[in-house]
C-alpha cells in the first residue's frame, strides 16, 4: 500500500497541558481510520495537525507530493450570505455537477429536504452541518479528514454516509480519518482505530468492536504485569527480611479467545429484578396513550396513537426529523395535551426528561461543582437485591467520569460533555421512575457513553430513549418503535426494519411523483400546446423514459431483497451487490432528470 500521509515525532503543548509527545504514525492508501479517546485528549488536534490546519511545536507532518485532503471541521465555516447551491458546488456550472451520478447521490442523501436555492443564513444548525458535509464529499480527495461527521444526522443519513464512505474509493485506494463517538458508524467504516490518550496515539486493527476486544486484552495484560510486579516486590521484601533468596517460576500468559475474555461477565441487565423494582416504585400503571392525536393548526402531527408504557419498559423511539418524536415525548411527560384521545397517568408516576437543552444548570451559573453537590442532600440506589448500592452525589458523579480536581470548576466553565453529565446527575437525584432521554449522547466520548450505559443497566424504572446513535439505542433498550406518517409502529426487527420501512416509503413517494408527472404531461398535451407531430414525438420519448425508469426500479427492489440471502460475513459479495444497486439508482436519477427537462419543454 502506498504511503499518503504521516507524522514524525509530533509534540504539541498548550500552556497548561502537553497534548502529544513524540507521536509518530502513518496513513496508507486503503486505510480507514477511526479516532477515539476521551474528550480533551486531543482527537481534533491530531486531525488538525495531519490535515495542516494546525502546526506542531516540534516534529513534522509529511504528505506525499500532490495529496489532496478534504476537511470537515467541527466548527461551522459556511458564509451566511451564499445560497446552498453555491456553498456546495461553488461556481461549477449546473450541467457539469448535475451530470455526475456521484454528486447527485450525495445531494439526495444529505440535502433531499433542503431547498437548493435557500440562503445559508436561513438554515438550522443541523441543516448547515449537512451542507458542510455535502460540500466536502462532492470534492475529489485522496484523504478525507472528518471531525464528528454524524453530528445532527438522523439514523437514515448516518446509514447513507457509512455506505457512501465504504464505496467512495476502490479497495486499497484513498484514505479516511474520522473522529466520531458513534460506535456503530465506526464499526461500519473503519478498518483501523487510533486511541488518543496520555500524550500518545495507540493503533488497533479493525473497527470499534475489534478495538474494544484488543483494549480489554491490553488492560488485562497490564493488570497481570502489575500483579506480577507487586508479587516480585513482596518476595524481594521477604528475601530482605529473611536473608535468603526467594525462588519463583516465571509465569506464563497466553492470549485467550474473545469468548474466554467475557466468560465471567454477567448479563447486562436482570430484567426480572428490574421489573419487580419498577413495579414496587410505579405500580402497574405508568402512562397510557389512548387513541391520541395531536394537530397544530392544519398540520396533524400524530394520528390515532395507542401506546401503553409498562413498568421497567426500555424503549427506543425512531423517526425522521419532524416526524413528531418531541411531540410524543411531551405527551408522555405531561407538557402537552392531545388534540383528541386521552392520556392516562399512574398516580405514582414521576417523569423526568434529559433534554437537548441544559436548562437544569441555569441556576448554578458561576457555582463550583462541589457547591452544587453540597446542596444535594440525598443518595441514590443502583442495582437490585444484594448488589444494590447507595451512592452519594459525589460518588455518582465520579462514576460519570468527574475527577476530584474538576469539582472546583465553576459550572459555566465545564465542557459540553461535563455539563451533560452534571445535568444527568441532577435529573437522577430527583428520583424519577419514568426517564426520557432526548439525544443523551451529545458531547459524550466513547468511554463516557460506556459509563452511562453501565449506569442505566441498573436503573429501575421505565426508560424512553430518542437517539440517532444506533449503537447506544440498541445497547440500552430492549425494543424499538418508530413514528412514520404520524403513526406509531412497533419494530420487531429493530433499526434495520425501520430503515427498510423508510426505503419503501420513499419508493412509494417516487411512484406517486412519477404518476403526477404523467398526469401533468397528459394535461399539457391535451391542451393542444404542441403540434400533433411534436406531441407524438414527446409522448414516445417520455414513455420510453418511464418504462426504463420503472424497469430499473423493479431491478433495484429485486436486488435489494436478494441481498438479505447473502451471508452477512461475505463482505465482498455484499459490496458487489450494493455497488450494483447504487449504480442503478444513479441511472434512475439521471433518467428522471432527463424526464423533467423534457417535460418542461412540452409544457
Amino acid at each position: 500500500m502506498a504511503f499518503l500521509l504521516g507524522a514524525e515525532s509530533l509534540h504539541l503543548e498548550y500552556p497548561t497541558k502537553v497534548v502529544f509527545d513524540a507521536v509518530t504514525l502513518g496513513v496508507n492508501e486503503g486505510d480507514r481510520v477511526g479516532i477515539v479517546g476521551r474528550n480533551g485528549d486531543g482527537k481534533s488536534s491530531l486531525l488538525a495537525l495531519l490535515d495542516g490546519r494546525m502546526q506542531p511545536d516540534e516534529g513534522r507532518v509529511i504528505a506525499r507530493n500532490g495529496v489532496r485532503i478534504g476537511v470537515l471541521d467541527q466548527a461551522d465555516t459556511l458564509a451566511a450570505d451564499q445560497s446552498v447551491a453555491h456553498a456546495v458546488v461553488g461556481d461549477v456550472p449546473e450541467h457539469v455537477w448535475a451530470s455526475d451520478p456521484g454528486i447527485r447521490d450525495i445531494l439526495s442523501g444529505l440535502l433531499g429536504e433542503i431547498d437548493w436555492h435557500d440562503s445559508v443564513d436561513t438554515l438550522s444548525g443541523g441543516q448547515r452541518r449537512r451542507v458542510s458535509l455535502a460540500r466536502v464529499l462532492v470534492g475529489d480527495w485522496d484523504v478525507l479528514a472528518l471531525d464528528e461527521p454524524t453530528n445532527h444526522l438522523d439514523v437514515e443519513a448516518i446509514t447513507w454516509l457509512a455506505d457512501h464512505l465504504k464505496h467512495r474509493w476502490p479497495d486499497n485506494a484513498g484514505a479516511l480519518l474520522v473522529v466520531t463517538h458513534d460506535r456503530w458508524f465506526l464499526d461500519e467504516v473503519a478498518n483501523l482505530t487510533w486511541e488518543v490518550h496520555d500524550r500518545i496515539v495507540e493503533p488497533f486493527e479493525g473497527g470499534y468492536a475489534a478495538y474494544v476486544l484488543q483494549r480489554v486484552e491490553r488492560d488485562r495484560q497490564a493488570a497481570v504485569n502489575e500483579a506480577r510486579r507487586e508479587n516480585l516486590a513482596r518476595k524481594e521484601l521477604a528475601w530482605l527480611r529473611r536473608g535468603a533468596p526467594a525462588r519463583t517460576s516465571k509465569p506464563k500468559f497466553r492470549i485467550e479467545a474473545a469468548n474466554e475474555l467475557i466468560a465471567d461477565v454477567p448479563e447486562l441487565r436482570d430484567p426480572l429484578a428490574l421489573e419487580s423494582m419498577a413495579i414496587s416504585r410505579l405500580g402497574k400503571d405508568v402512562v397510557d396513550l389512548l387513541d391520541v392525536s395531536v394537530s397544530f393548526g392544519d398540520n396533524r402531527v400524530l394520528r390515532d396513537i395507542t401506546w401503553q408504557l409498562a413498568p421497567g419498559e426500555r424503549t427506543g423511539l425512531l423517526g425522521a426529523n419532524g416526524a413528531g418524536k418531541s411531540t410524543l415525548l411531551s405527551l408522555i411527560d405531561g407538557e402537552l395535551q392531545p388534540t383528541s384521545g386521552r392520556v392516562k397517568r399512574g398516580k405514582t408516576v414521576h417523569t423526568a426528561t434529559l433534554s437537548q437543552r441544559l436548562d437544569e444548570l441555569d441556576e448554578y451559573t458561576g457555582v463550583p461543582v462541589r457547591k452544587v453537590l453540597e446542596s444535594l442532600q440525598t443518595t441514590y440506589t443502583f442495582g437490585t437485591g444484594s448488589k444494590a448500592q447507595e451512592l452519594t452525589p459525589a460518588q455518582l458523579l465520579e462514576r460519570l467520569g468527574f475527577s476530584p480536581a474538576q469539582l472546583s470548576t465553576p459550572v459555566q466553565d465545564l465542557s459540553g460533555g461535563e455539563k451533560r453529565r452534571l445535568q444527568l446527575l441532577l435529573i437522577l437525584l430527583g428520583q424519577p421512575n419514568v426517564l426520557v432521554l432526548d439525544e443523551p449522547t451529545n458531547d459524550l466520548d466513547t468511554d463516557m457513553l460506556t459509563a452511562l450505559e453501565d449506569l442505566l443497566d441498573t436503573w429501575p424504572g421505565t426508560l424512553i430513549v430518542v437517539s440517532h446513535d444506533r449503537y447506544f439505542l440498541e445497547r440500552v433498550t430492549d425494543q424499538q418503535y418508530a413514528l412514520i406518517d404520524g403513526h406509531l409502529r412497533h419494530l420487531p426487527g429493530g433499526v434495520d426494519e425501520y430503515l427498510r420501512l423508510r426505503a419503501g416509503q420513499r419508493r412509494e413517494e417516487r411512484a406517486e411523483a412519477s404518476s403526477e408527472r404523467r398526469e401533468s404531461r397528459q394535461a399539457a398535451q391535451d391542451s393542444g400546446e404542441l403540434s400533433g407531430a411534436e406531441q407524438h414525438e414527446a409522448r414516445k420519448k417520455l414513455g420510453a423514459l418511464e418504462r426504463r425508469i420503472d424497469k430499473l426500479q423493479r431491478q433495484v427492489d429485486r436486488d435489494t431483497e436478494s441481498m438479505a440471502a447473502v451471508d452477512p460475513s461475505d463482505y465482498v459479495e455484499l459490496g458487489k451487490r450494493a455497488q450494483a444497486v447504487d449504480d442503478k439508482r444513479a441511472e434512475i436519477d439521471r433518467l428522471e432528470n432527463e424526464w423533467l427537462e423534457l417535460g418542461e419543454q412540452t409544457e
